[in-house]
């Protein structure tokens, strides 16, 4: 915001703008909500019902721990279709995937792939992932200048979790782009299926998910018959194995699980990389207090995840008359969970909006809270840990040489492009 751009005011803000998020203005939004509308009702429209918006730490603390009151399996987005029959459509993945599920089912499913995501199983991928790290530094080290998304921060968990999956490194570009697609499909820059003149309209935006979703679908159904046909030792043949209260796991089961992983395993992640350097650049003092003393970089990597918070919201739906914090919430409405406010919640964060790398305790709620905590949150930290390491001990004096560009939505705090300069390697 700008020192000539008037304060927001409570009347004006609309959860569902995409546009106040691109333009980074969602913050003063927030504080306006925690401070004048804890609990807030965003009206919808022809496209979308409406929902309830929870800005403080209390009240999605609340709704998390309780998942016999507030279901995941009619989506976990802002956006409920309208129309029923969209709402429920068998390619939305309600109820198919870790994210939109309940207990118990959730508990089994999830028990599934939690070998692969223990401390000790991560900590084995350190080595792979700082090769990966110096091979994609190597690449920009002699140039001085780089786009640091494009170059560097979607590479590595990109090149970690297709690697889990199996996918060989030439179709790694690909599902850069498919994922793009499915997690950004208001943005423009993503609508590549559309004639230029409609980028930038809903139909544009649906079109361009549905397409992500079909095509990363058709590479999966490809994946899994030639794993049926010959086994690896990948995740796709682990779930071709896997049994769930006595049955194998379906085509469709197996399918979701591919789309979930790579979605999950490498947009929020290189977010988290480049928000982290956007605000350690915008905050020098700390830059600096961090090259000083690497051994802070446990801490700042947490500050990092509660400031850049790169999952904005996630979605649940009353499954009964309930009430959050008095507000009355009837069976079946929408209440959004805001994870860039309640991280900077004035009541359990002093001196919230502070960027400060010390900062302890720092309970932030960037992966979740409750049985669906992020699932590779542990992946996430050793990558970005790996990567600090690496890039400050070779380009210490990386900065920004131009503006951020974000990702036009409401549900990924994306940066698409982040130019930087740092003193070229000799």
């Amino acid at each position: 915001m700008t020192t000539d751009t008037p304060p927001m005011t409570l009347a004006e803000i609309n959860m569902g703008d995409e546009i106040m998020f691109e333009q980074g203005r969602s913050h003063e939004a927030f504080k306006v909500l925690r401070r004048e509308a804890p609990i807030s009702w965003t009206e919808g429209n022809e496209f979308v019902k409406g929902w309830w918006n929870l800005v403080k730490y209390a009240d999605v603390l609340h709704v998390s721990r309780n998942p016999q009151l507030f279901s995941s399996e009619r989506g976990i987005v802002a956006f409920e279709p309208m129309n029923e029959e969209d709402a429920t459509a068998a390619a939305n993945g309600n109820g198919k995937m870790l994210i939109t599920m309940d207990p118990p089912r959730h508990v089994k499913m999830r028990r599934l792939v939690n070998k692969a995501f223990t401390p000790r199983a991560v900590a084995l991928w350190e080595p792979k992932i700082r090769e990966t790290t110096n091979i994609l530094l190597d690449g920009i080290a002699k140039k001085g200048e780089s786009d640091f998304v494009i170059d560097v921060a979607c590479n590595i968990p990109l090149a970690v979790i297709c690697r889990m999956l199996g996918v060989p490194e030439e179709d790694w570009a690909l599902m850069f782009q498919l994922t793009n697609k499915v997690l950004g499909p208001g943005d423009p820059e993503y609508q590549t299926d559309v004639p230029l003149e409609q980028r930038g309209t809903q139909e544009a935006a649906n079109l361009t998910g549905n397409m992500g979703t079909m095509q990363m679908f058709g590479y999966y159904a490809q994946a899994l018959q030639s794993r049926r046909i010959t086994p690896t030792d990948d995740m796709i043949s682990i779930l071709c194995d896997s049994e769930l209260d006595g049955d194998r796991l379906t085509d469709e089961d197996i399918l979701w699980f591919c789309f979930l992983l790579i979605l999950a395993g490498n947009e929020t992640t290189r977010n988290a990389m480049s928000g982290g350097l956007m605000t350690l650049c915008e905050h020098p003092d700390q830059k600096a207090k961090l090259l000083n003393d690497m051994t802070l970089l446990p801490s700042a990597i947490e500050e990092i995840l509660r400031w850049v918070s790169p999952v904005m919201h996630m979605a649940r739906v009353a499954l009964e008359d309930t009430q959050i914090a008095h507000q009355p919430i009837k069976k079946g409405e929408r209440v959004v969970m805001w994870y860039p406010s309640v991280n900077r919640d004035e009541d359990v964060f002093p001196n919230s909006n502070v960027f400060d790398i010390t900062r302890t305790p720092n309970e932030h709620l960037a992966f979740g809270i409750g049985e669906h905590f992020c699932l590779g949150a542990g992946f996430a930290k050793l990558e970005l840990r790996v990567l600090y390491e690496e890039m400050f001990r070779r380009m210490p004096d990386i900065e920004m040489s131009g503006p951020a560009e974000r990702l036009r939505s409401t549900f990924i705090g994306g940066i698409k492009h982040l130019p930087v300069r740092f003193t070229p390697e000799r």
